[in-house]
C-alpha cells in the first residue's frame, strides 16, 4: 500500500537534540511540532532555535525570508495527543530507556497506522521501543549528532523488525533535510559511537595514568592525528555524562572492558562536572576561554 508522503513532523523533546532537530525539519520546509511537558522549556526551545536561525543569517546559509518561514512552521505543544497528525514522530528524550517506552505506549494510541515512529537514541536497543508499540515494523532509529543543524550525518537505524518500506521512507526523509546518511543495524552505538566511544575512554585513561597533561593528550591527536578536536575537549563538547550512558549501554550489551567507564569520567560525572553544559569538565570555561582544570592527579 502506498504510504501518505511526510509533511508533519512531531519532536517529542525540546532539550538541545530536539530543538536542533525541530529547527532543521522546520527550515527543510515541514511542520514541526515540538512537544515537551514544559512550557518553560518550549519557550527556551524557540527563542534557542531564533538565535540559531540568526546567526545561520548572519552568515550567509540562510535568509531572512527562510528564517521567519521557519519559525512559522514551528509550533510547542505540551500535550502529546497534539502529536496525532504527525505523519513522523521523532523522539529526542534522555536517555532512559524507561522513560522512552512509556513516551512511544502512550503515543502509539494517538498516531495513525502510516505514522513512522524514529528514536535519537544513540545507544538504547530500538527494539526495546518498537516492542511496547503496535506498529514493531515502522520503527527505527534516526540518529542526529549535536550541534544538529551544523553537522551534516544522520544514521538511520534498521531493527530486526523494521520494514523495508518504513526504511525507505526514514531514508528519503533523512536526505530530504539535507544530511548525509549512513544506514546502521540496531546494536549499542550504532557506526560512529561503537568506534568513537572506546577511543574517547581510552583517552580519559591515558589521562587517568598520568600519560599526559590534558592540554598535551589533545594537542598530540589535533597535531598528530588531524583531528578537528581533541578526545577530551569532545567530551567535555559532547557532555561527560551522555558518554557514560553510552558505554555503560555498550558493555552492558558486549561486556567488554573498552566499553567501560574509566573512574575518572564517572567520578567527574558524580560531582556534576559535565563539560561545557555545567562549566568545567576535562576543562574549566569560567573565563574568557577554557583551560585545563585541576583533576587531582
Amino acid at each position: 500500500m502506498t504510504q501518505p508522503p511526510i509533511r508533519v513532523v512531531g519532536v517529542a523533546g525540546a532539550g538541545q537534540m530536539g530543538s536542533g532537530i525541530a529547527q532543521v525539519v522546520a527550515m527543510a520546509g515541514y511542520r514541526t511540532l515540538l512537544f515537551d511537558v514544559s512550557a518553560a522549556q518550549l519557550a527556551r526551545a524557540r527563542e534557542g532555535v531564533a538565535a540559531s536561525l540568526a546567526k545561520l543569517v548572519e552568515k550567509g546559509k540562510a535568509t531572512a525570508e527562510g528564517r521567519e518561514q521557519a519559525l512559522a512552521r514551528l509550533d510547542g505543544v505540551t500535550d502529546l495527543a497534539a502529536l496525532h497528525g504527525a505523519d513522523l514522530v521523532i523522539e529526542a528524550a534522555p536517555e532512559d530507556l524507561e522513560l522512552k517506552t512509556g513516551l512511544w505506549r502512550a503515543l502509539d494510541p494517538h498516531c495513525p497506522h502510516h505514522t513512522l515512529f524514529a528514536s535519537n537514541t544513540s545507544s538504547l536497543p530500538i527494539a526495546r521501543m518498537a516492542a511496547v508499540t503496535g506498529r514493531p515494523d515502522r520503527v527505527l532509529g534516526l540518529h542526529f549528532f549535536n550541534p544538529v543543524p551544523l553537522m551534516p550525518l544522520v544514521e538511520v537505524v534498521r531493527t530486526v523488525a523494521t520494514g523495508e518500506a518504513a526504511f525507505a521512507r526514514a531514508l528519503a526523509f533523512a536526505r530530504s533535510l539535507g544530511k548525509e546518511v549512513v544506514a546502521a543495524r540496531d546494536t549499542p552505538g550504532f557506526v560512529v559511537n561503537r568506534l568513537l566511544v572506546p577511543y574517547l575512554l581510552d583517552a580519559v585513561r591515558a589521562r587517568e595514568a598520568g600519560l599526559a597533561s590534558t592540554a598535551d593528550l589533545d594537542a598530540g591527536m589535533k597535531l598528530g592525528a588531524g583531528h578537528p578536536m581533541g578526545p577530551l575537549a569532545l567530551l567535555d563538547l559532547i557532555g561527560l555524562d551522555t558518554v557514560v550512558q553510552v558505554a555503560e549501554a555498550m558493555f552492558t550489551e558486549f561486556r567488554e572492558p573498552r566499553f567501560a567507564p574509566p573512574p575518572l569520567l564517572t567520578r567527574l560525572v558524580a560531582l556534576g562536572h559535565l563539560g561545557r553544559k555545567s562549566g568545567r569538565g576535562f576543562y574549566d570555561y569560567a573565563g574568557a576561554a577554557p583551560v585545563p582544570a585541576e583533576l587531582g592527579l
